[in-house]
């Protein structure tokens, strides 16, 4: 990949900021690690995170590097709809927040997301649901580290492989350290630097051009972007609101939360998140239709966030972006190892390699799957092969499938496993024919339109009735 114009800021001050925010990371991940000595301490943080943590934790997770990179892309794209849609994903956060009394109130020993799928629908769809969940998870790390790398690029000319490479290391690193302790720890302060620099972002960016300015040039040269009636951005609307929901309701990345907050927290923590989310793919994607207005070239549309912010502010916007991004990429990516983690050392390892293990054995497990899970990460991102945005609305076909079997699994007793397990895989396969027959934004919309029906109609035809109690199972004991 070769250096762009919008590189403002010379690579030794890109590499000063990447070593000062590297030292302080590993160095709190460090320091929260040594407090974490069970194997409930590395995994859930003790089972006993309160609110103001809880609530960082899921609001900088959700505001992923994709959030600031991905919603000024979109708005590229599909103009407002394009930012409005991406800022539903708060609708995800605000309906699990209820979700969350219930599955603590089920599954109350719980680990992983997994934990309640066996238990509720069998061994074959919690199978079919932790393949899918492996993929979702692996198609998201990837797409953090390849915004790691663009992010580096697009602002310090730094070669993308080298940018990738660095920020992978380092969310390894403090997270092999800490586990969940260093995640929502770091989490904690990253959503206050986020919070800081997107609002500094959005000021500077109304009162460098100005509405009138922003309106006029676009209404000039790419008058599209203000059609609130284009059918692909309306389409976009709905399908982002079901991968929102489904990527949180299935991802053990929101389950270990539910498990790791103290009693009554995670309703609050959720809810409180969701809304504070809400404005920031607004903020960051309105900065795309600054584009018109500054004539600039935009080699490709992941970079857009990136080149206006530099192109505009200059040193100082770099700066900004830099850190807003670089801190909401770690927010996430650490999450995602943590989380990813737990799903492969309890469902699959302990799950169906090593059920007697000990917690002991299992702790030393857990940072070599985080070190395997980095490495793999680090190979399939090497190519690019692909935009943020155009991957993420492919993983969309994955995780809709999974919103009506979890939702079925909590609350309706009739629901069927064979309903779930061919939900999950019918919805799968026909949203990612969608993706490729249609468009991107009807990948989740038609995964989720198939499995909703099949768990209607499998769950009038053939209805179950389940016992509330087998899941009181879930967690250490039941495997012992």
């Amino acid at each position: 990949m070769n250096n762009v114009n919008s590189a403002v800021l010379d690579a030794n001050t890109g590499w000063m900021i990447l070593a000062l925010f590297s030292a302080l990371w590993i160095a709190l991940g460090w320091l929260w690690g040594r407090k974490a000595k069970q194997l409930d301490d590395y995994m859930l943080a003790g089972r006993n995170v309160g609110l103001a943590l809880g609530t960082a934790t899921a609001m900088a997770t959700w505001v992923t590097s994709n959030t600031t990179l991905v919603a000024p892309q979109f708005a590229l794209q599909l103009g407002i709809w394009g930012m409005l849609g991406y800022s539903l994903g708060s609708v995800g956060l605000l309906l699990f927040a209820p979700m969350v009394r219930r599955i603590r109130e089920l599954v109350p020993m719980g680990y992983t997301s997994g934990d309640f799928m066996r238990l509720r629908y069998g061994v074959w769809t919690w199978r079919v649901f932790l393949l899918i969940s492996m993929c979702y998870a692996i198609g998201w790390m990837i797409s953090l580290g390849m915004a790691g790398g663009i992010l580096i690029h697009a602002l310090t000319g730094i070669q993308y492989e080298y940018g990738m490479t660095v920020i992978l290391m380092i969310c390894v690193s403090y997270t092999l350290l800490g586990g969940l302790r260093a995640v929502i720890g770091t989490d904690f302060i990253q959503t206050l630097l986020i919070l800081v620099g997107v609002i500094i972002l959005a000021v500077l960016t109304i009162t460098g051009i100005g509405f009138d300015t922003m309106h006029q040039t676009v209404l000039a040269e790419r008058p599209e972007l203000l059609n609130l009636l284009m059918p692909a951005a309306i389409m976009f609307l709905f399908n982002n609101l079901l991968f929102g929901i489904g990527e949180i309701f299935h991802s053990n990345v929101w389950w270990s939360r539910a498990f790791a907050f103290r009693e009554n927290v995670g309703f609050k923590a959720y809810l409180i998140a969701g809304i504070v989310w809400a404005p920031i793919p607004i903020v960051a994607g309105f900065i795309a239709l600054a584009v018109p207005s500054l004539g600039l070239n935009v080699p490709a549309a992941d970079m857009v966030g990136p080149m206006v912010a530099a192109k505009l502010l200059g040193f100082t916007g770099a700066v900004i972006v830099f850190i807003v991004v670089f801190s909401s990429l770690a927010s996430s990516l650490d999450s995602l190892l943590a989380a990813t983690g737990d799903l492969i050392l309890q469902d699959i390892y302990r799950g169906h390699i090593n059920p007697d293990a000990t917690d002991e054995h299992l702790r030393v497990m857990a940072k070599r799957i985080i070190l395997l899970l980095g490495v793999v990460t680090w190979i399939i991102c090497l190519p690019r092969v692909a935009t943020l945005g155009s991957l993420l609305q492919y993983l969309g076909a994955f995780v809709a499938s999974t919103i009506w079997p979890i939702i079925a699994g909590l609350y309706w007793q009739r629901a069927n496993a064979n309903g779930a397990l061919w939900a999950m895989l019918l919805g799968t396969l026909t949203g990612i024919w969608a993706y490729f027959a249609i468009g991107f934004y009807v990948a989740a919309l038609v995964s989720a339109a198939v499995s909703m029906t099949i768990v209607i109609v499998s769950t009038w035809l053939m209805p179950g009735n389940f016992e509330w109690a087998q899941l009181a199972y879930a967690g250490r004991g039941e495997r012992k």
